[in-house]
């Protein structure tokens, strides 16, 4: 089973101690991205991004600086650079290499502007979400841009590692990058729902912590099968029947 996160906009910079990494299986295409976003003023940055002018300064500046060539003086595994809500939930920091060679094969991040990522890909600071309305060279925006690609080496991945289910964890934003009706393998979604006052609500912030805190626990625990979700507390929210189908997991808190 492979699963499928969002990235982050809060981003960790903080060199890390682990030099293992591995190479980002679109570089060539981010590369037409930045080269693209290079020619943008920073006036030009905020608008597009829908950002401050202190973001639209910082992302102006990465952008400009942006390297050809990614090393471990540039860039920055991507399991230790994505911060916020979901990667608190992961906690990478908790991984025993073990855990991050079971990473590596099991979880695939989504992104603007790298496409898809593994846990040790070396990958440079940037903003660019998926749903960004850049155009470019095969459409009006990202998705545009992604077309196929994504959902093709997805198929390889799950063909490779021989898994049955893709599973998902990312947002609605992230997950259209994938173009379902092409998977070779049937797609679990995952709703993580609060009782409220009697109404089944979606807490954005624990939710997110929520889809993170699955990773972590199918890394740890080297889950494969989608039927073993269906036991684990997930930071209070637990599987129910009632709402659940063979294609879609309701965790309820």
């Amino acid at each position: 089973m492979i699963f499928v996160l969002s990235p982050a906009k809060s981003l960790n910079e903080t060199p890390s101690d682990i030099k293992e990494h591995s190479d980002l299986f679109f570089a060539q295409d981010s590369l037409k991205l930045v080269k693209q976003l290079k020619t943008l003023d920073q006036k030009k940055i905020g608008k597009l991004m829908n950002i401050s002018e202190t973001l639209a300064k910082v992302n102006h500046g990465r952008y400009k600086n942006f390297k050809s060539k990614f090393s471990l003086t540039n860039s920055l595994q991507a399991i230790h650079m994505f911060d916020g809500d979901v990667y608190t939930g992961l906690d990478a920091d908790s991984f025993s290499a073990n855990d991050l060679k079971f990473a590596q094969k099991s979880l695939r991040i989504l992104s603007g502007l790298y496409g898809l990522i593994r846990p040790l890909d070396l990958i440079q600071p940037y903003r660019l979400e998926m749903g960004t309305r850049l155009s470019n060279g095969h459409g009006k925006n990202l998705y545009d841009f992604w077309d196929t690609k994504i959902t093709e080496q997805l198929n390889n991945e799950l063909e490779e590692n021989k898994s049955s289910h893709l599973l998902n964890l990312a947002s609605v934003e992230y997950f259209k990058s994938i173009k379902r009706d092409l998977l070779n393998k049937p797609v679990i979604d995952v709703d993580f729902k609060e009782n409220r006052d009697g109404k089944l609500k979606v807490i954005s912030f624990t939710a997110k912590k929520a889809r993170g805190d699955m990773g972590r626990q199918i890394i740890k625990n080297r889950i494969k099968n989608p039927e073993d979700l269906k036991g684990l507390n997930i930071l209070g929210y637990k599987y129910v029947e009632d709402g659940s189908s063979e294609n879609k997991y309701l965790f309820i808190k």
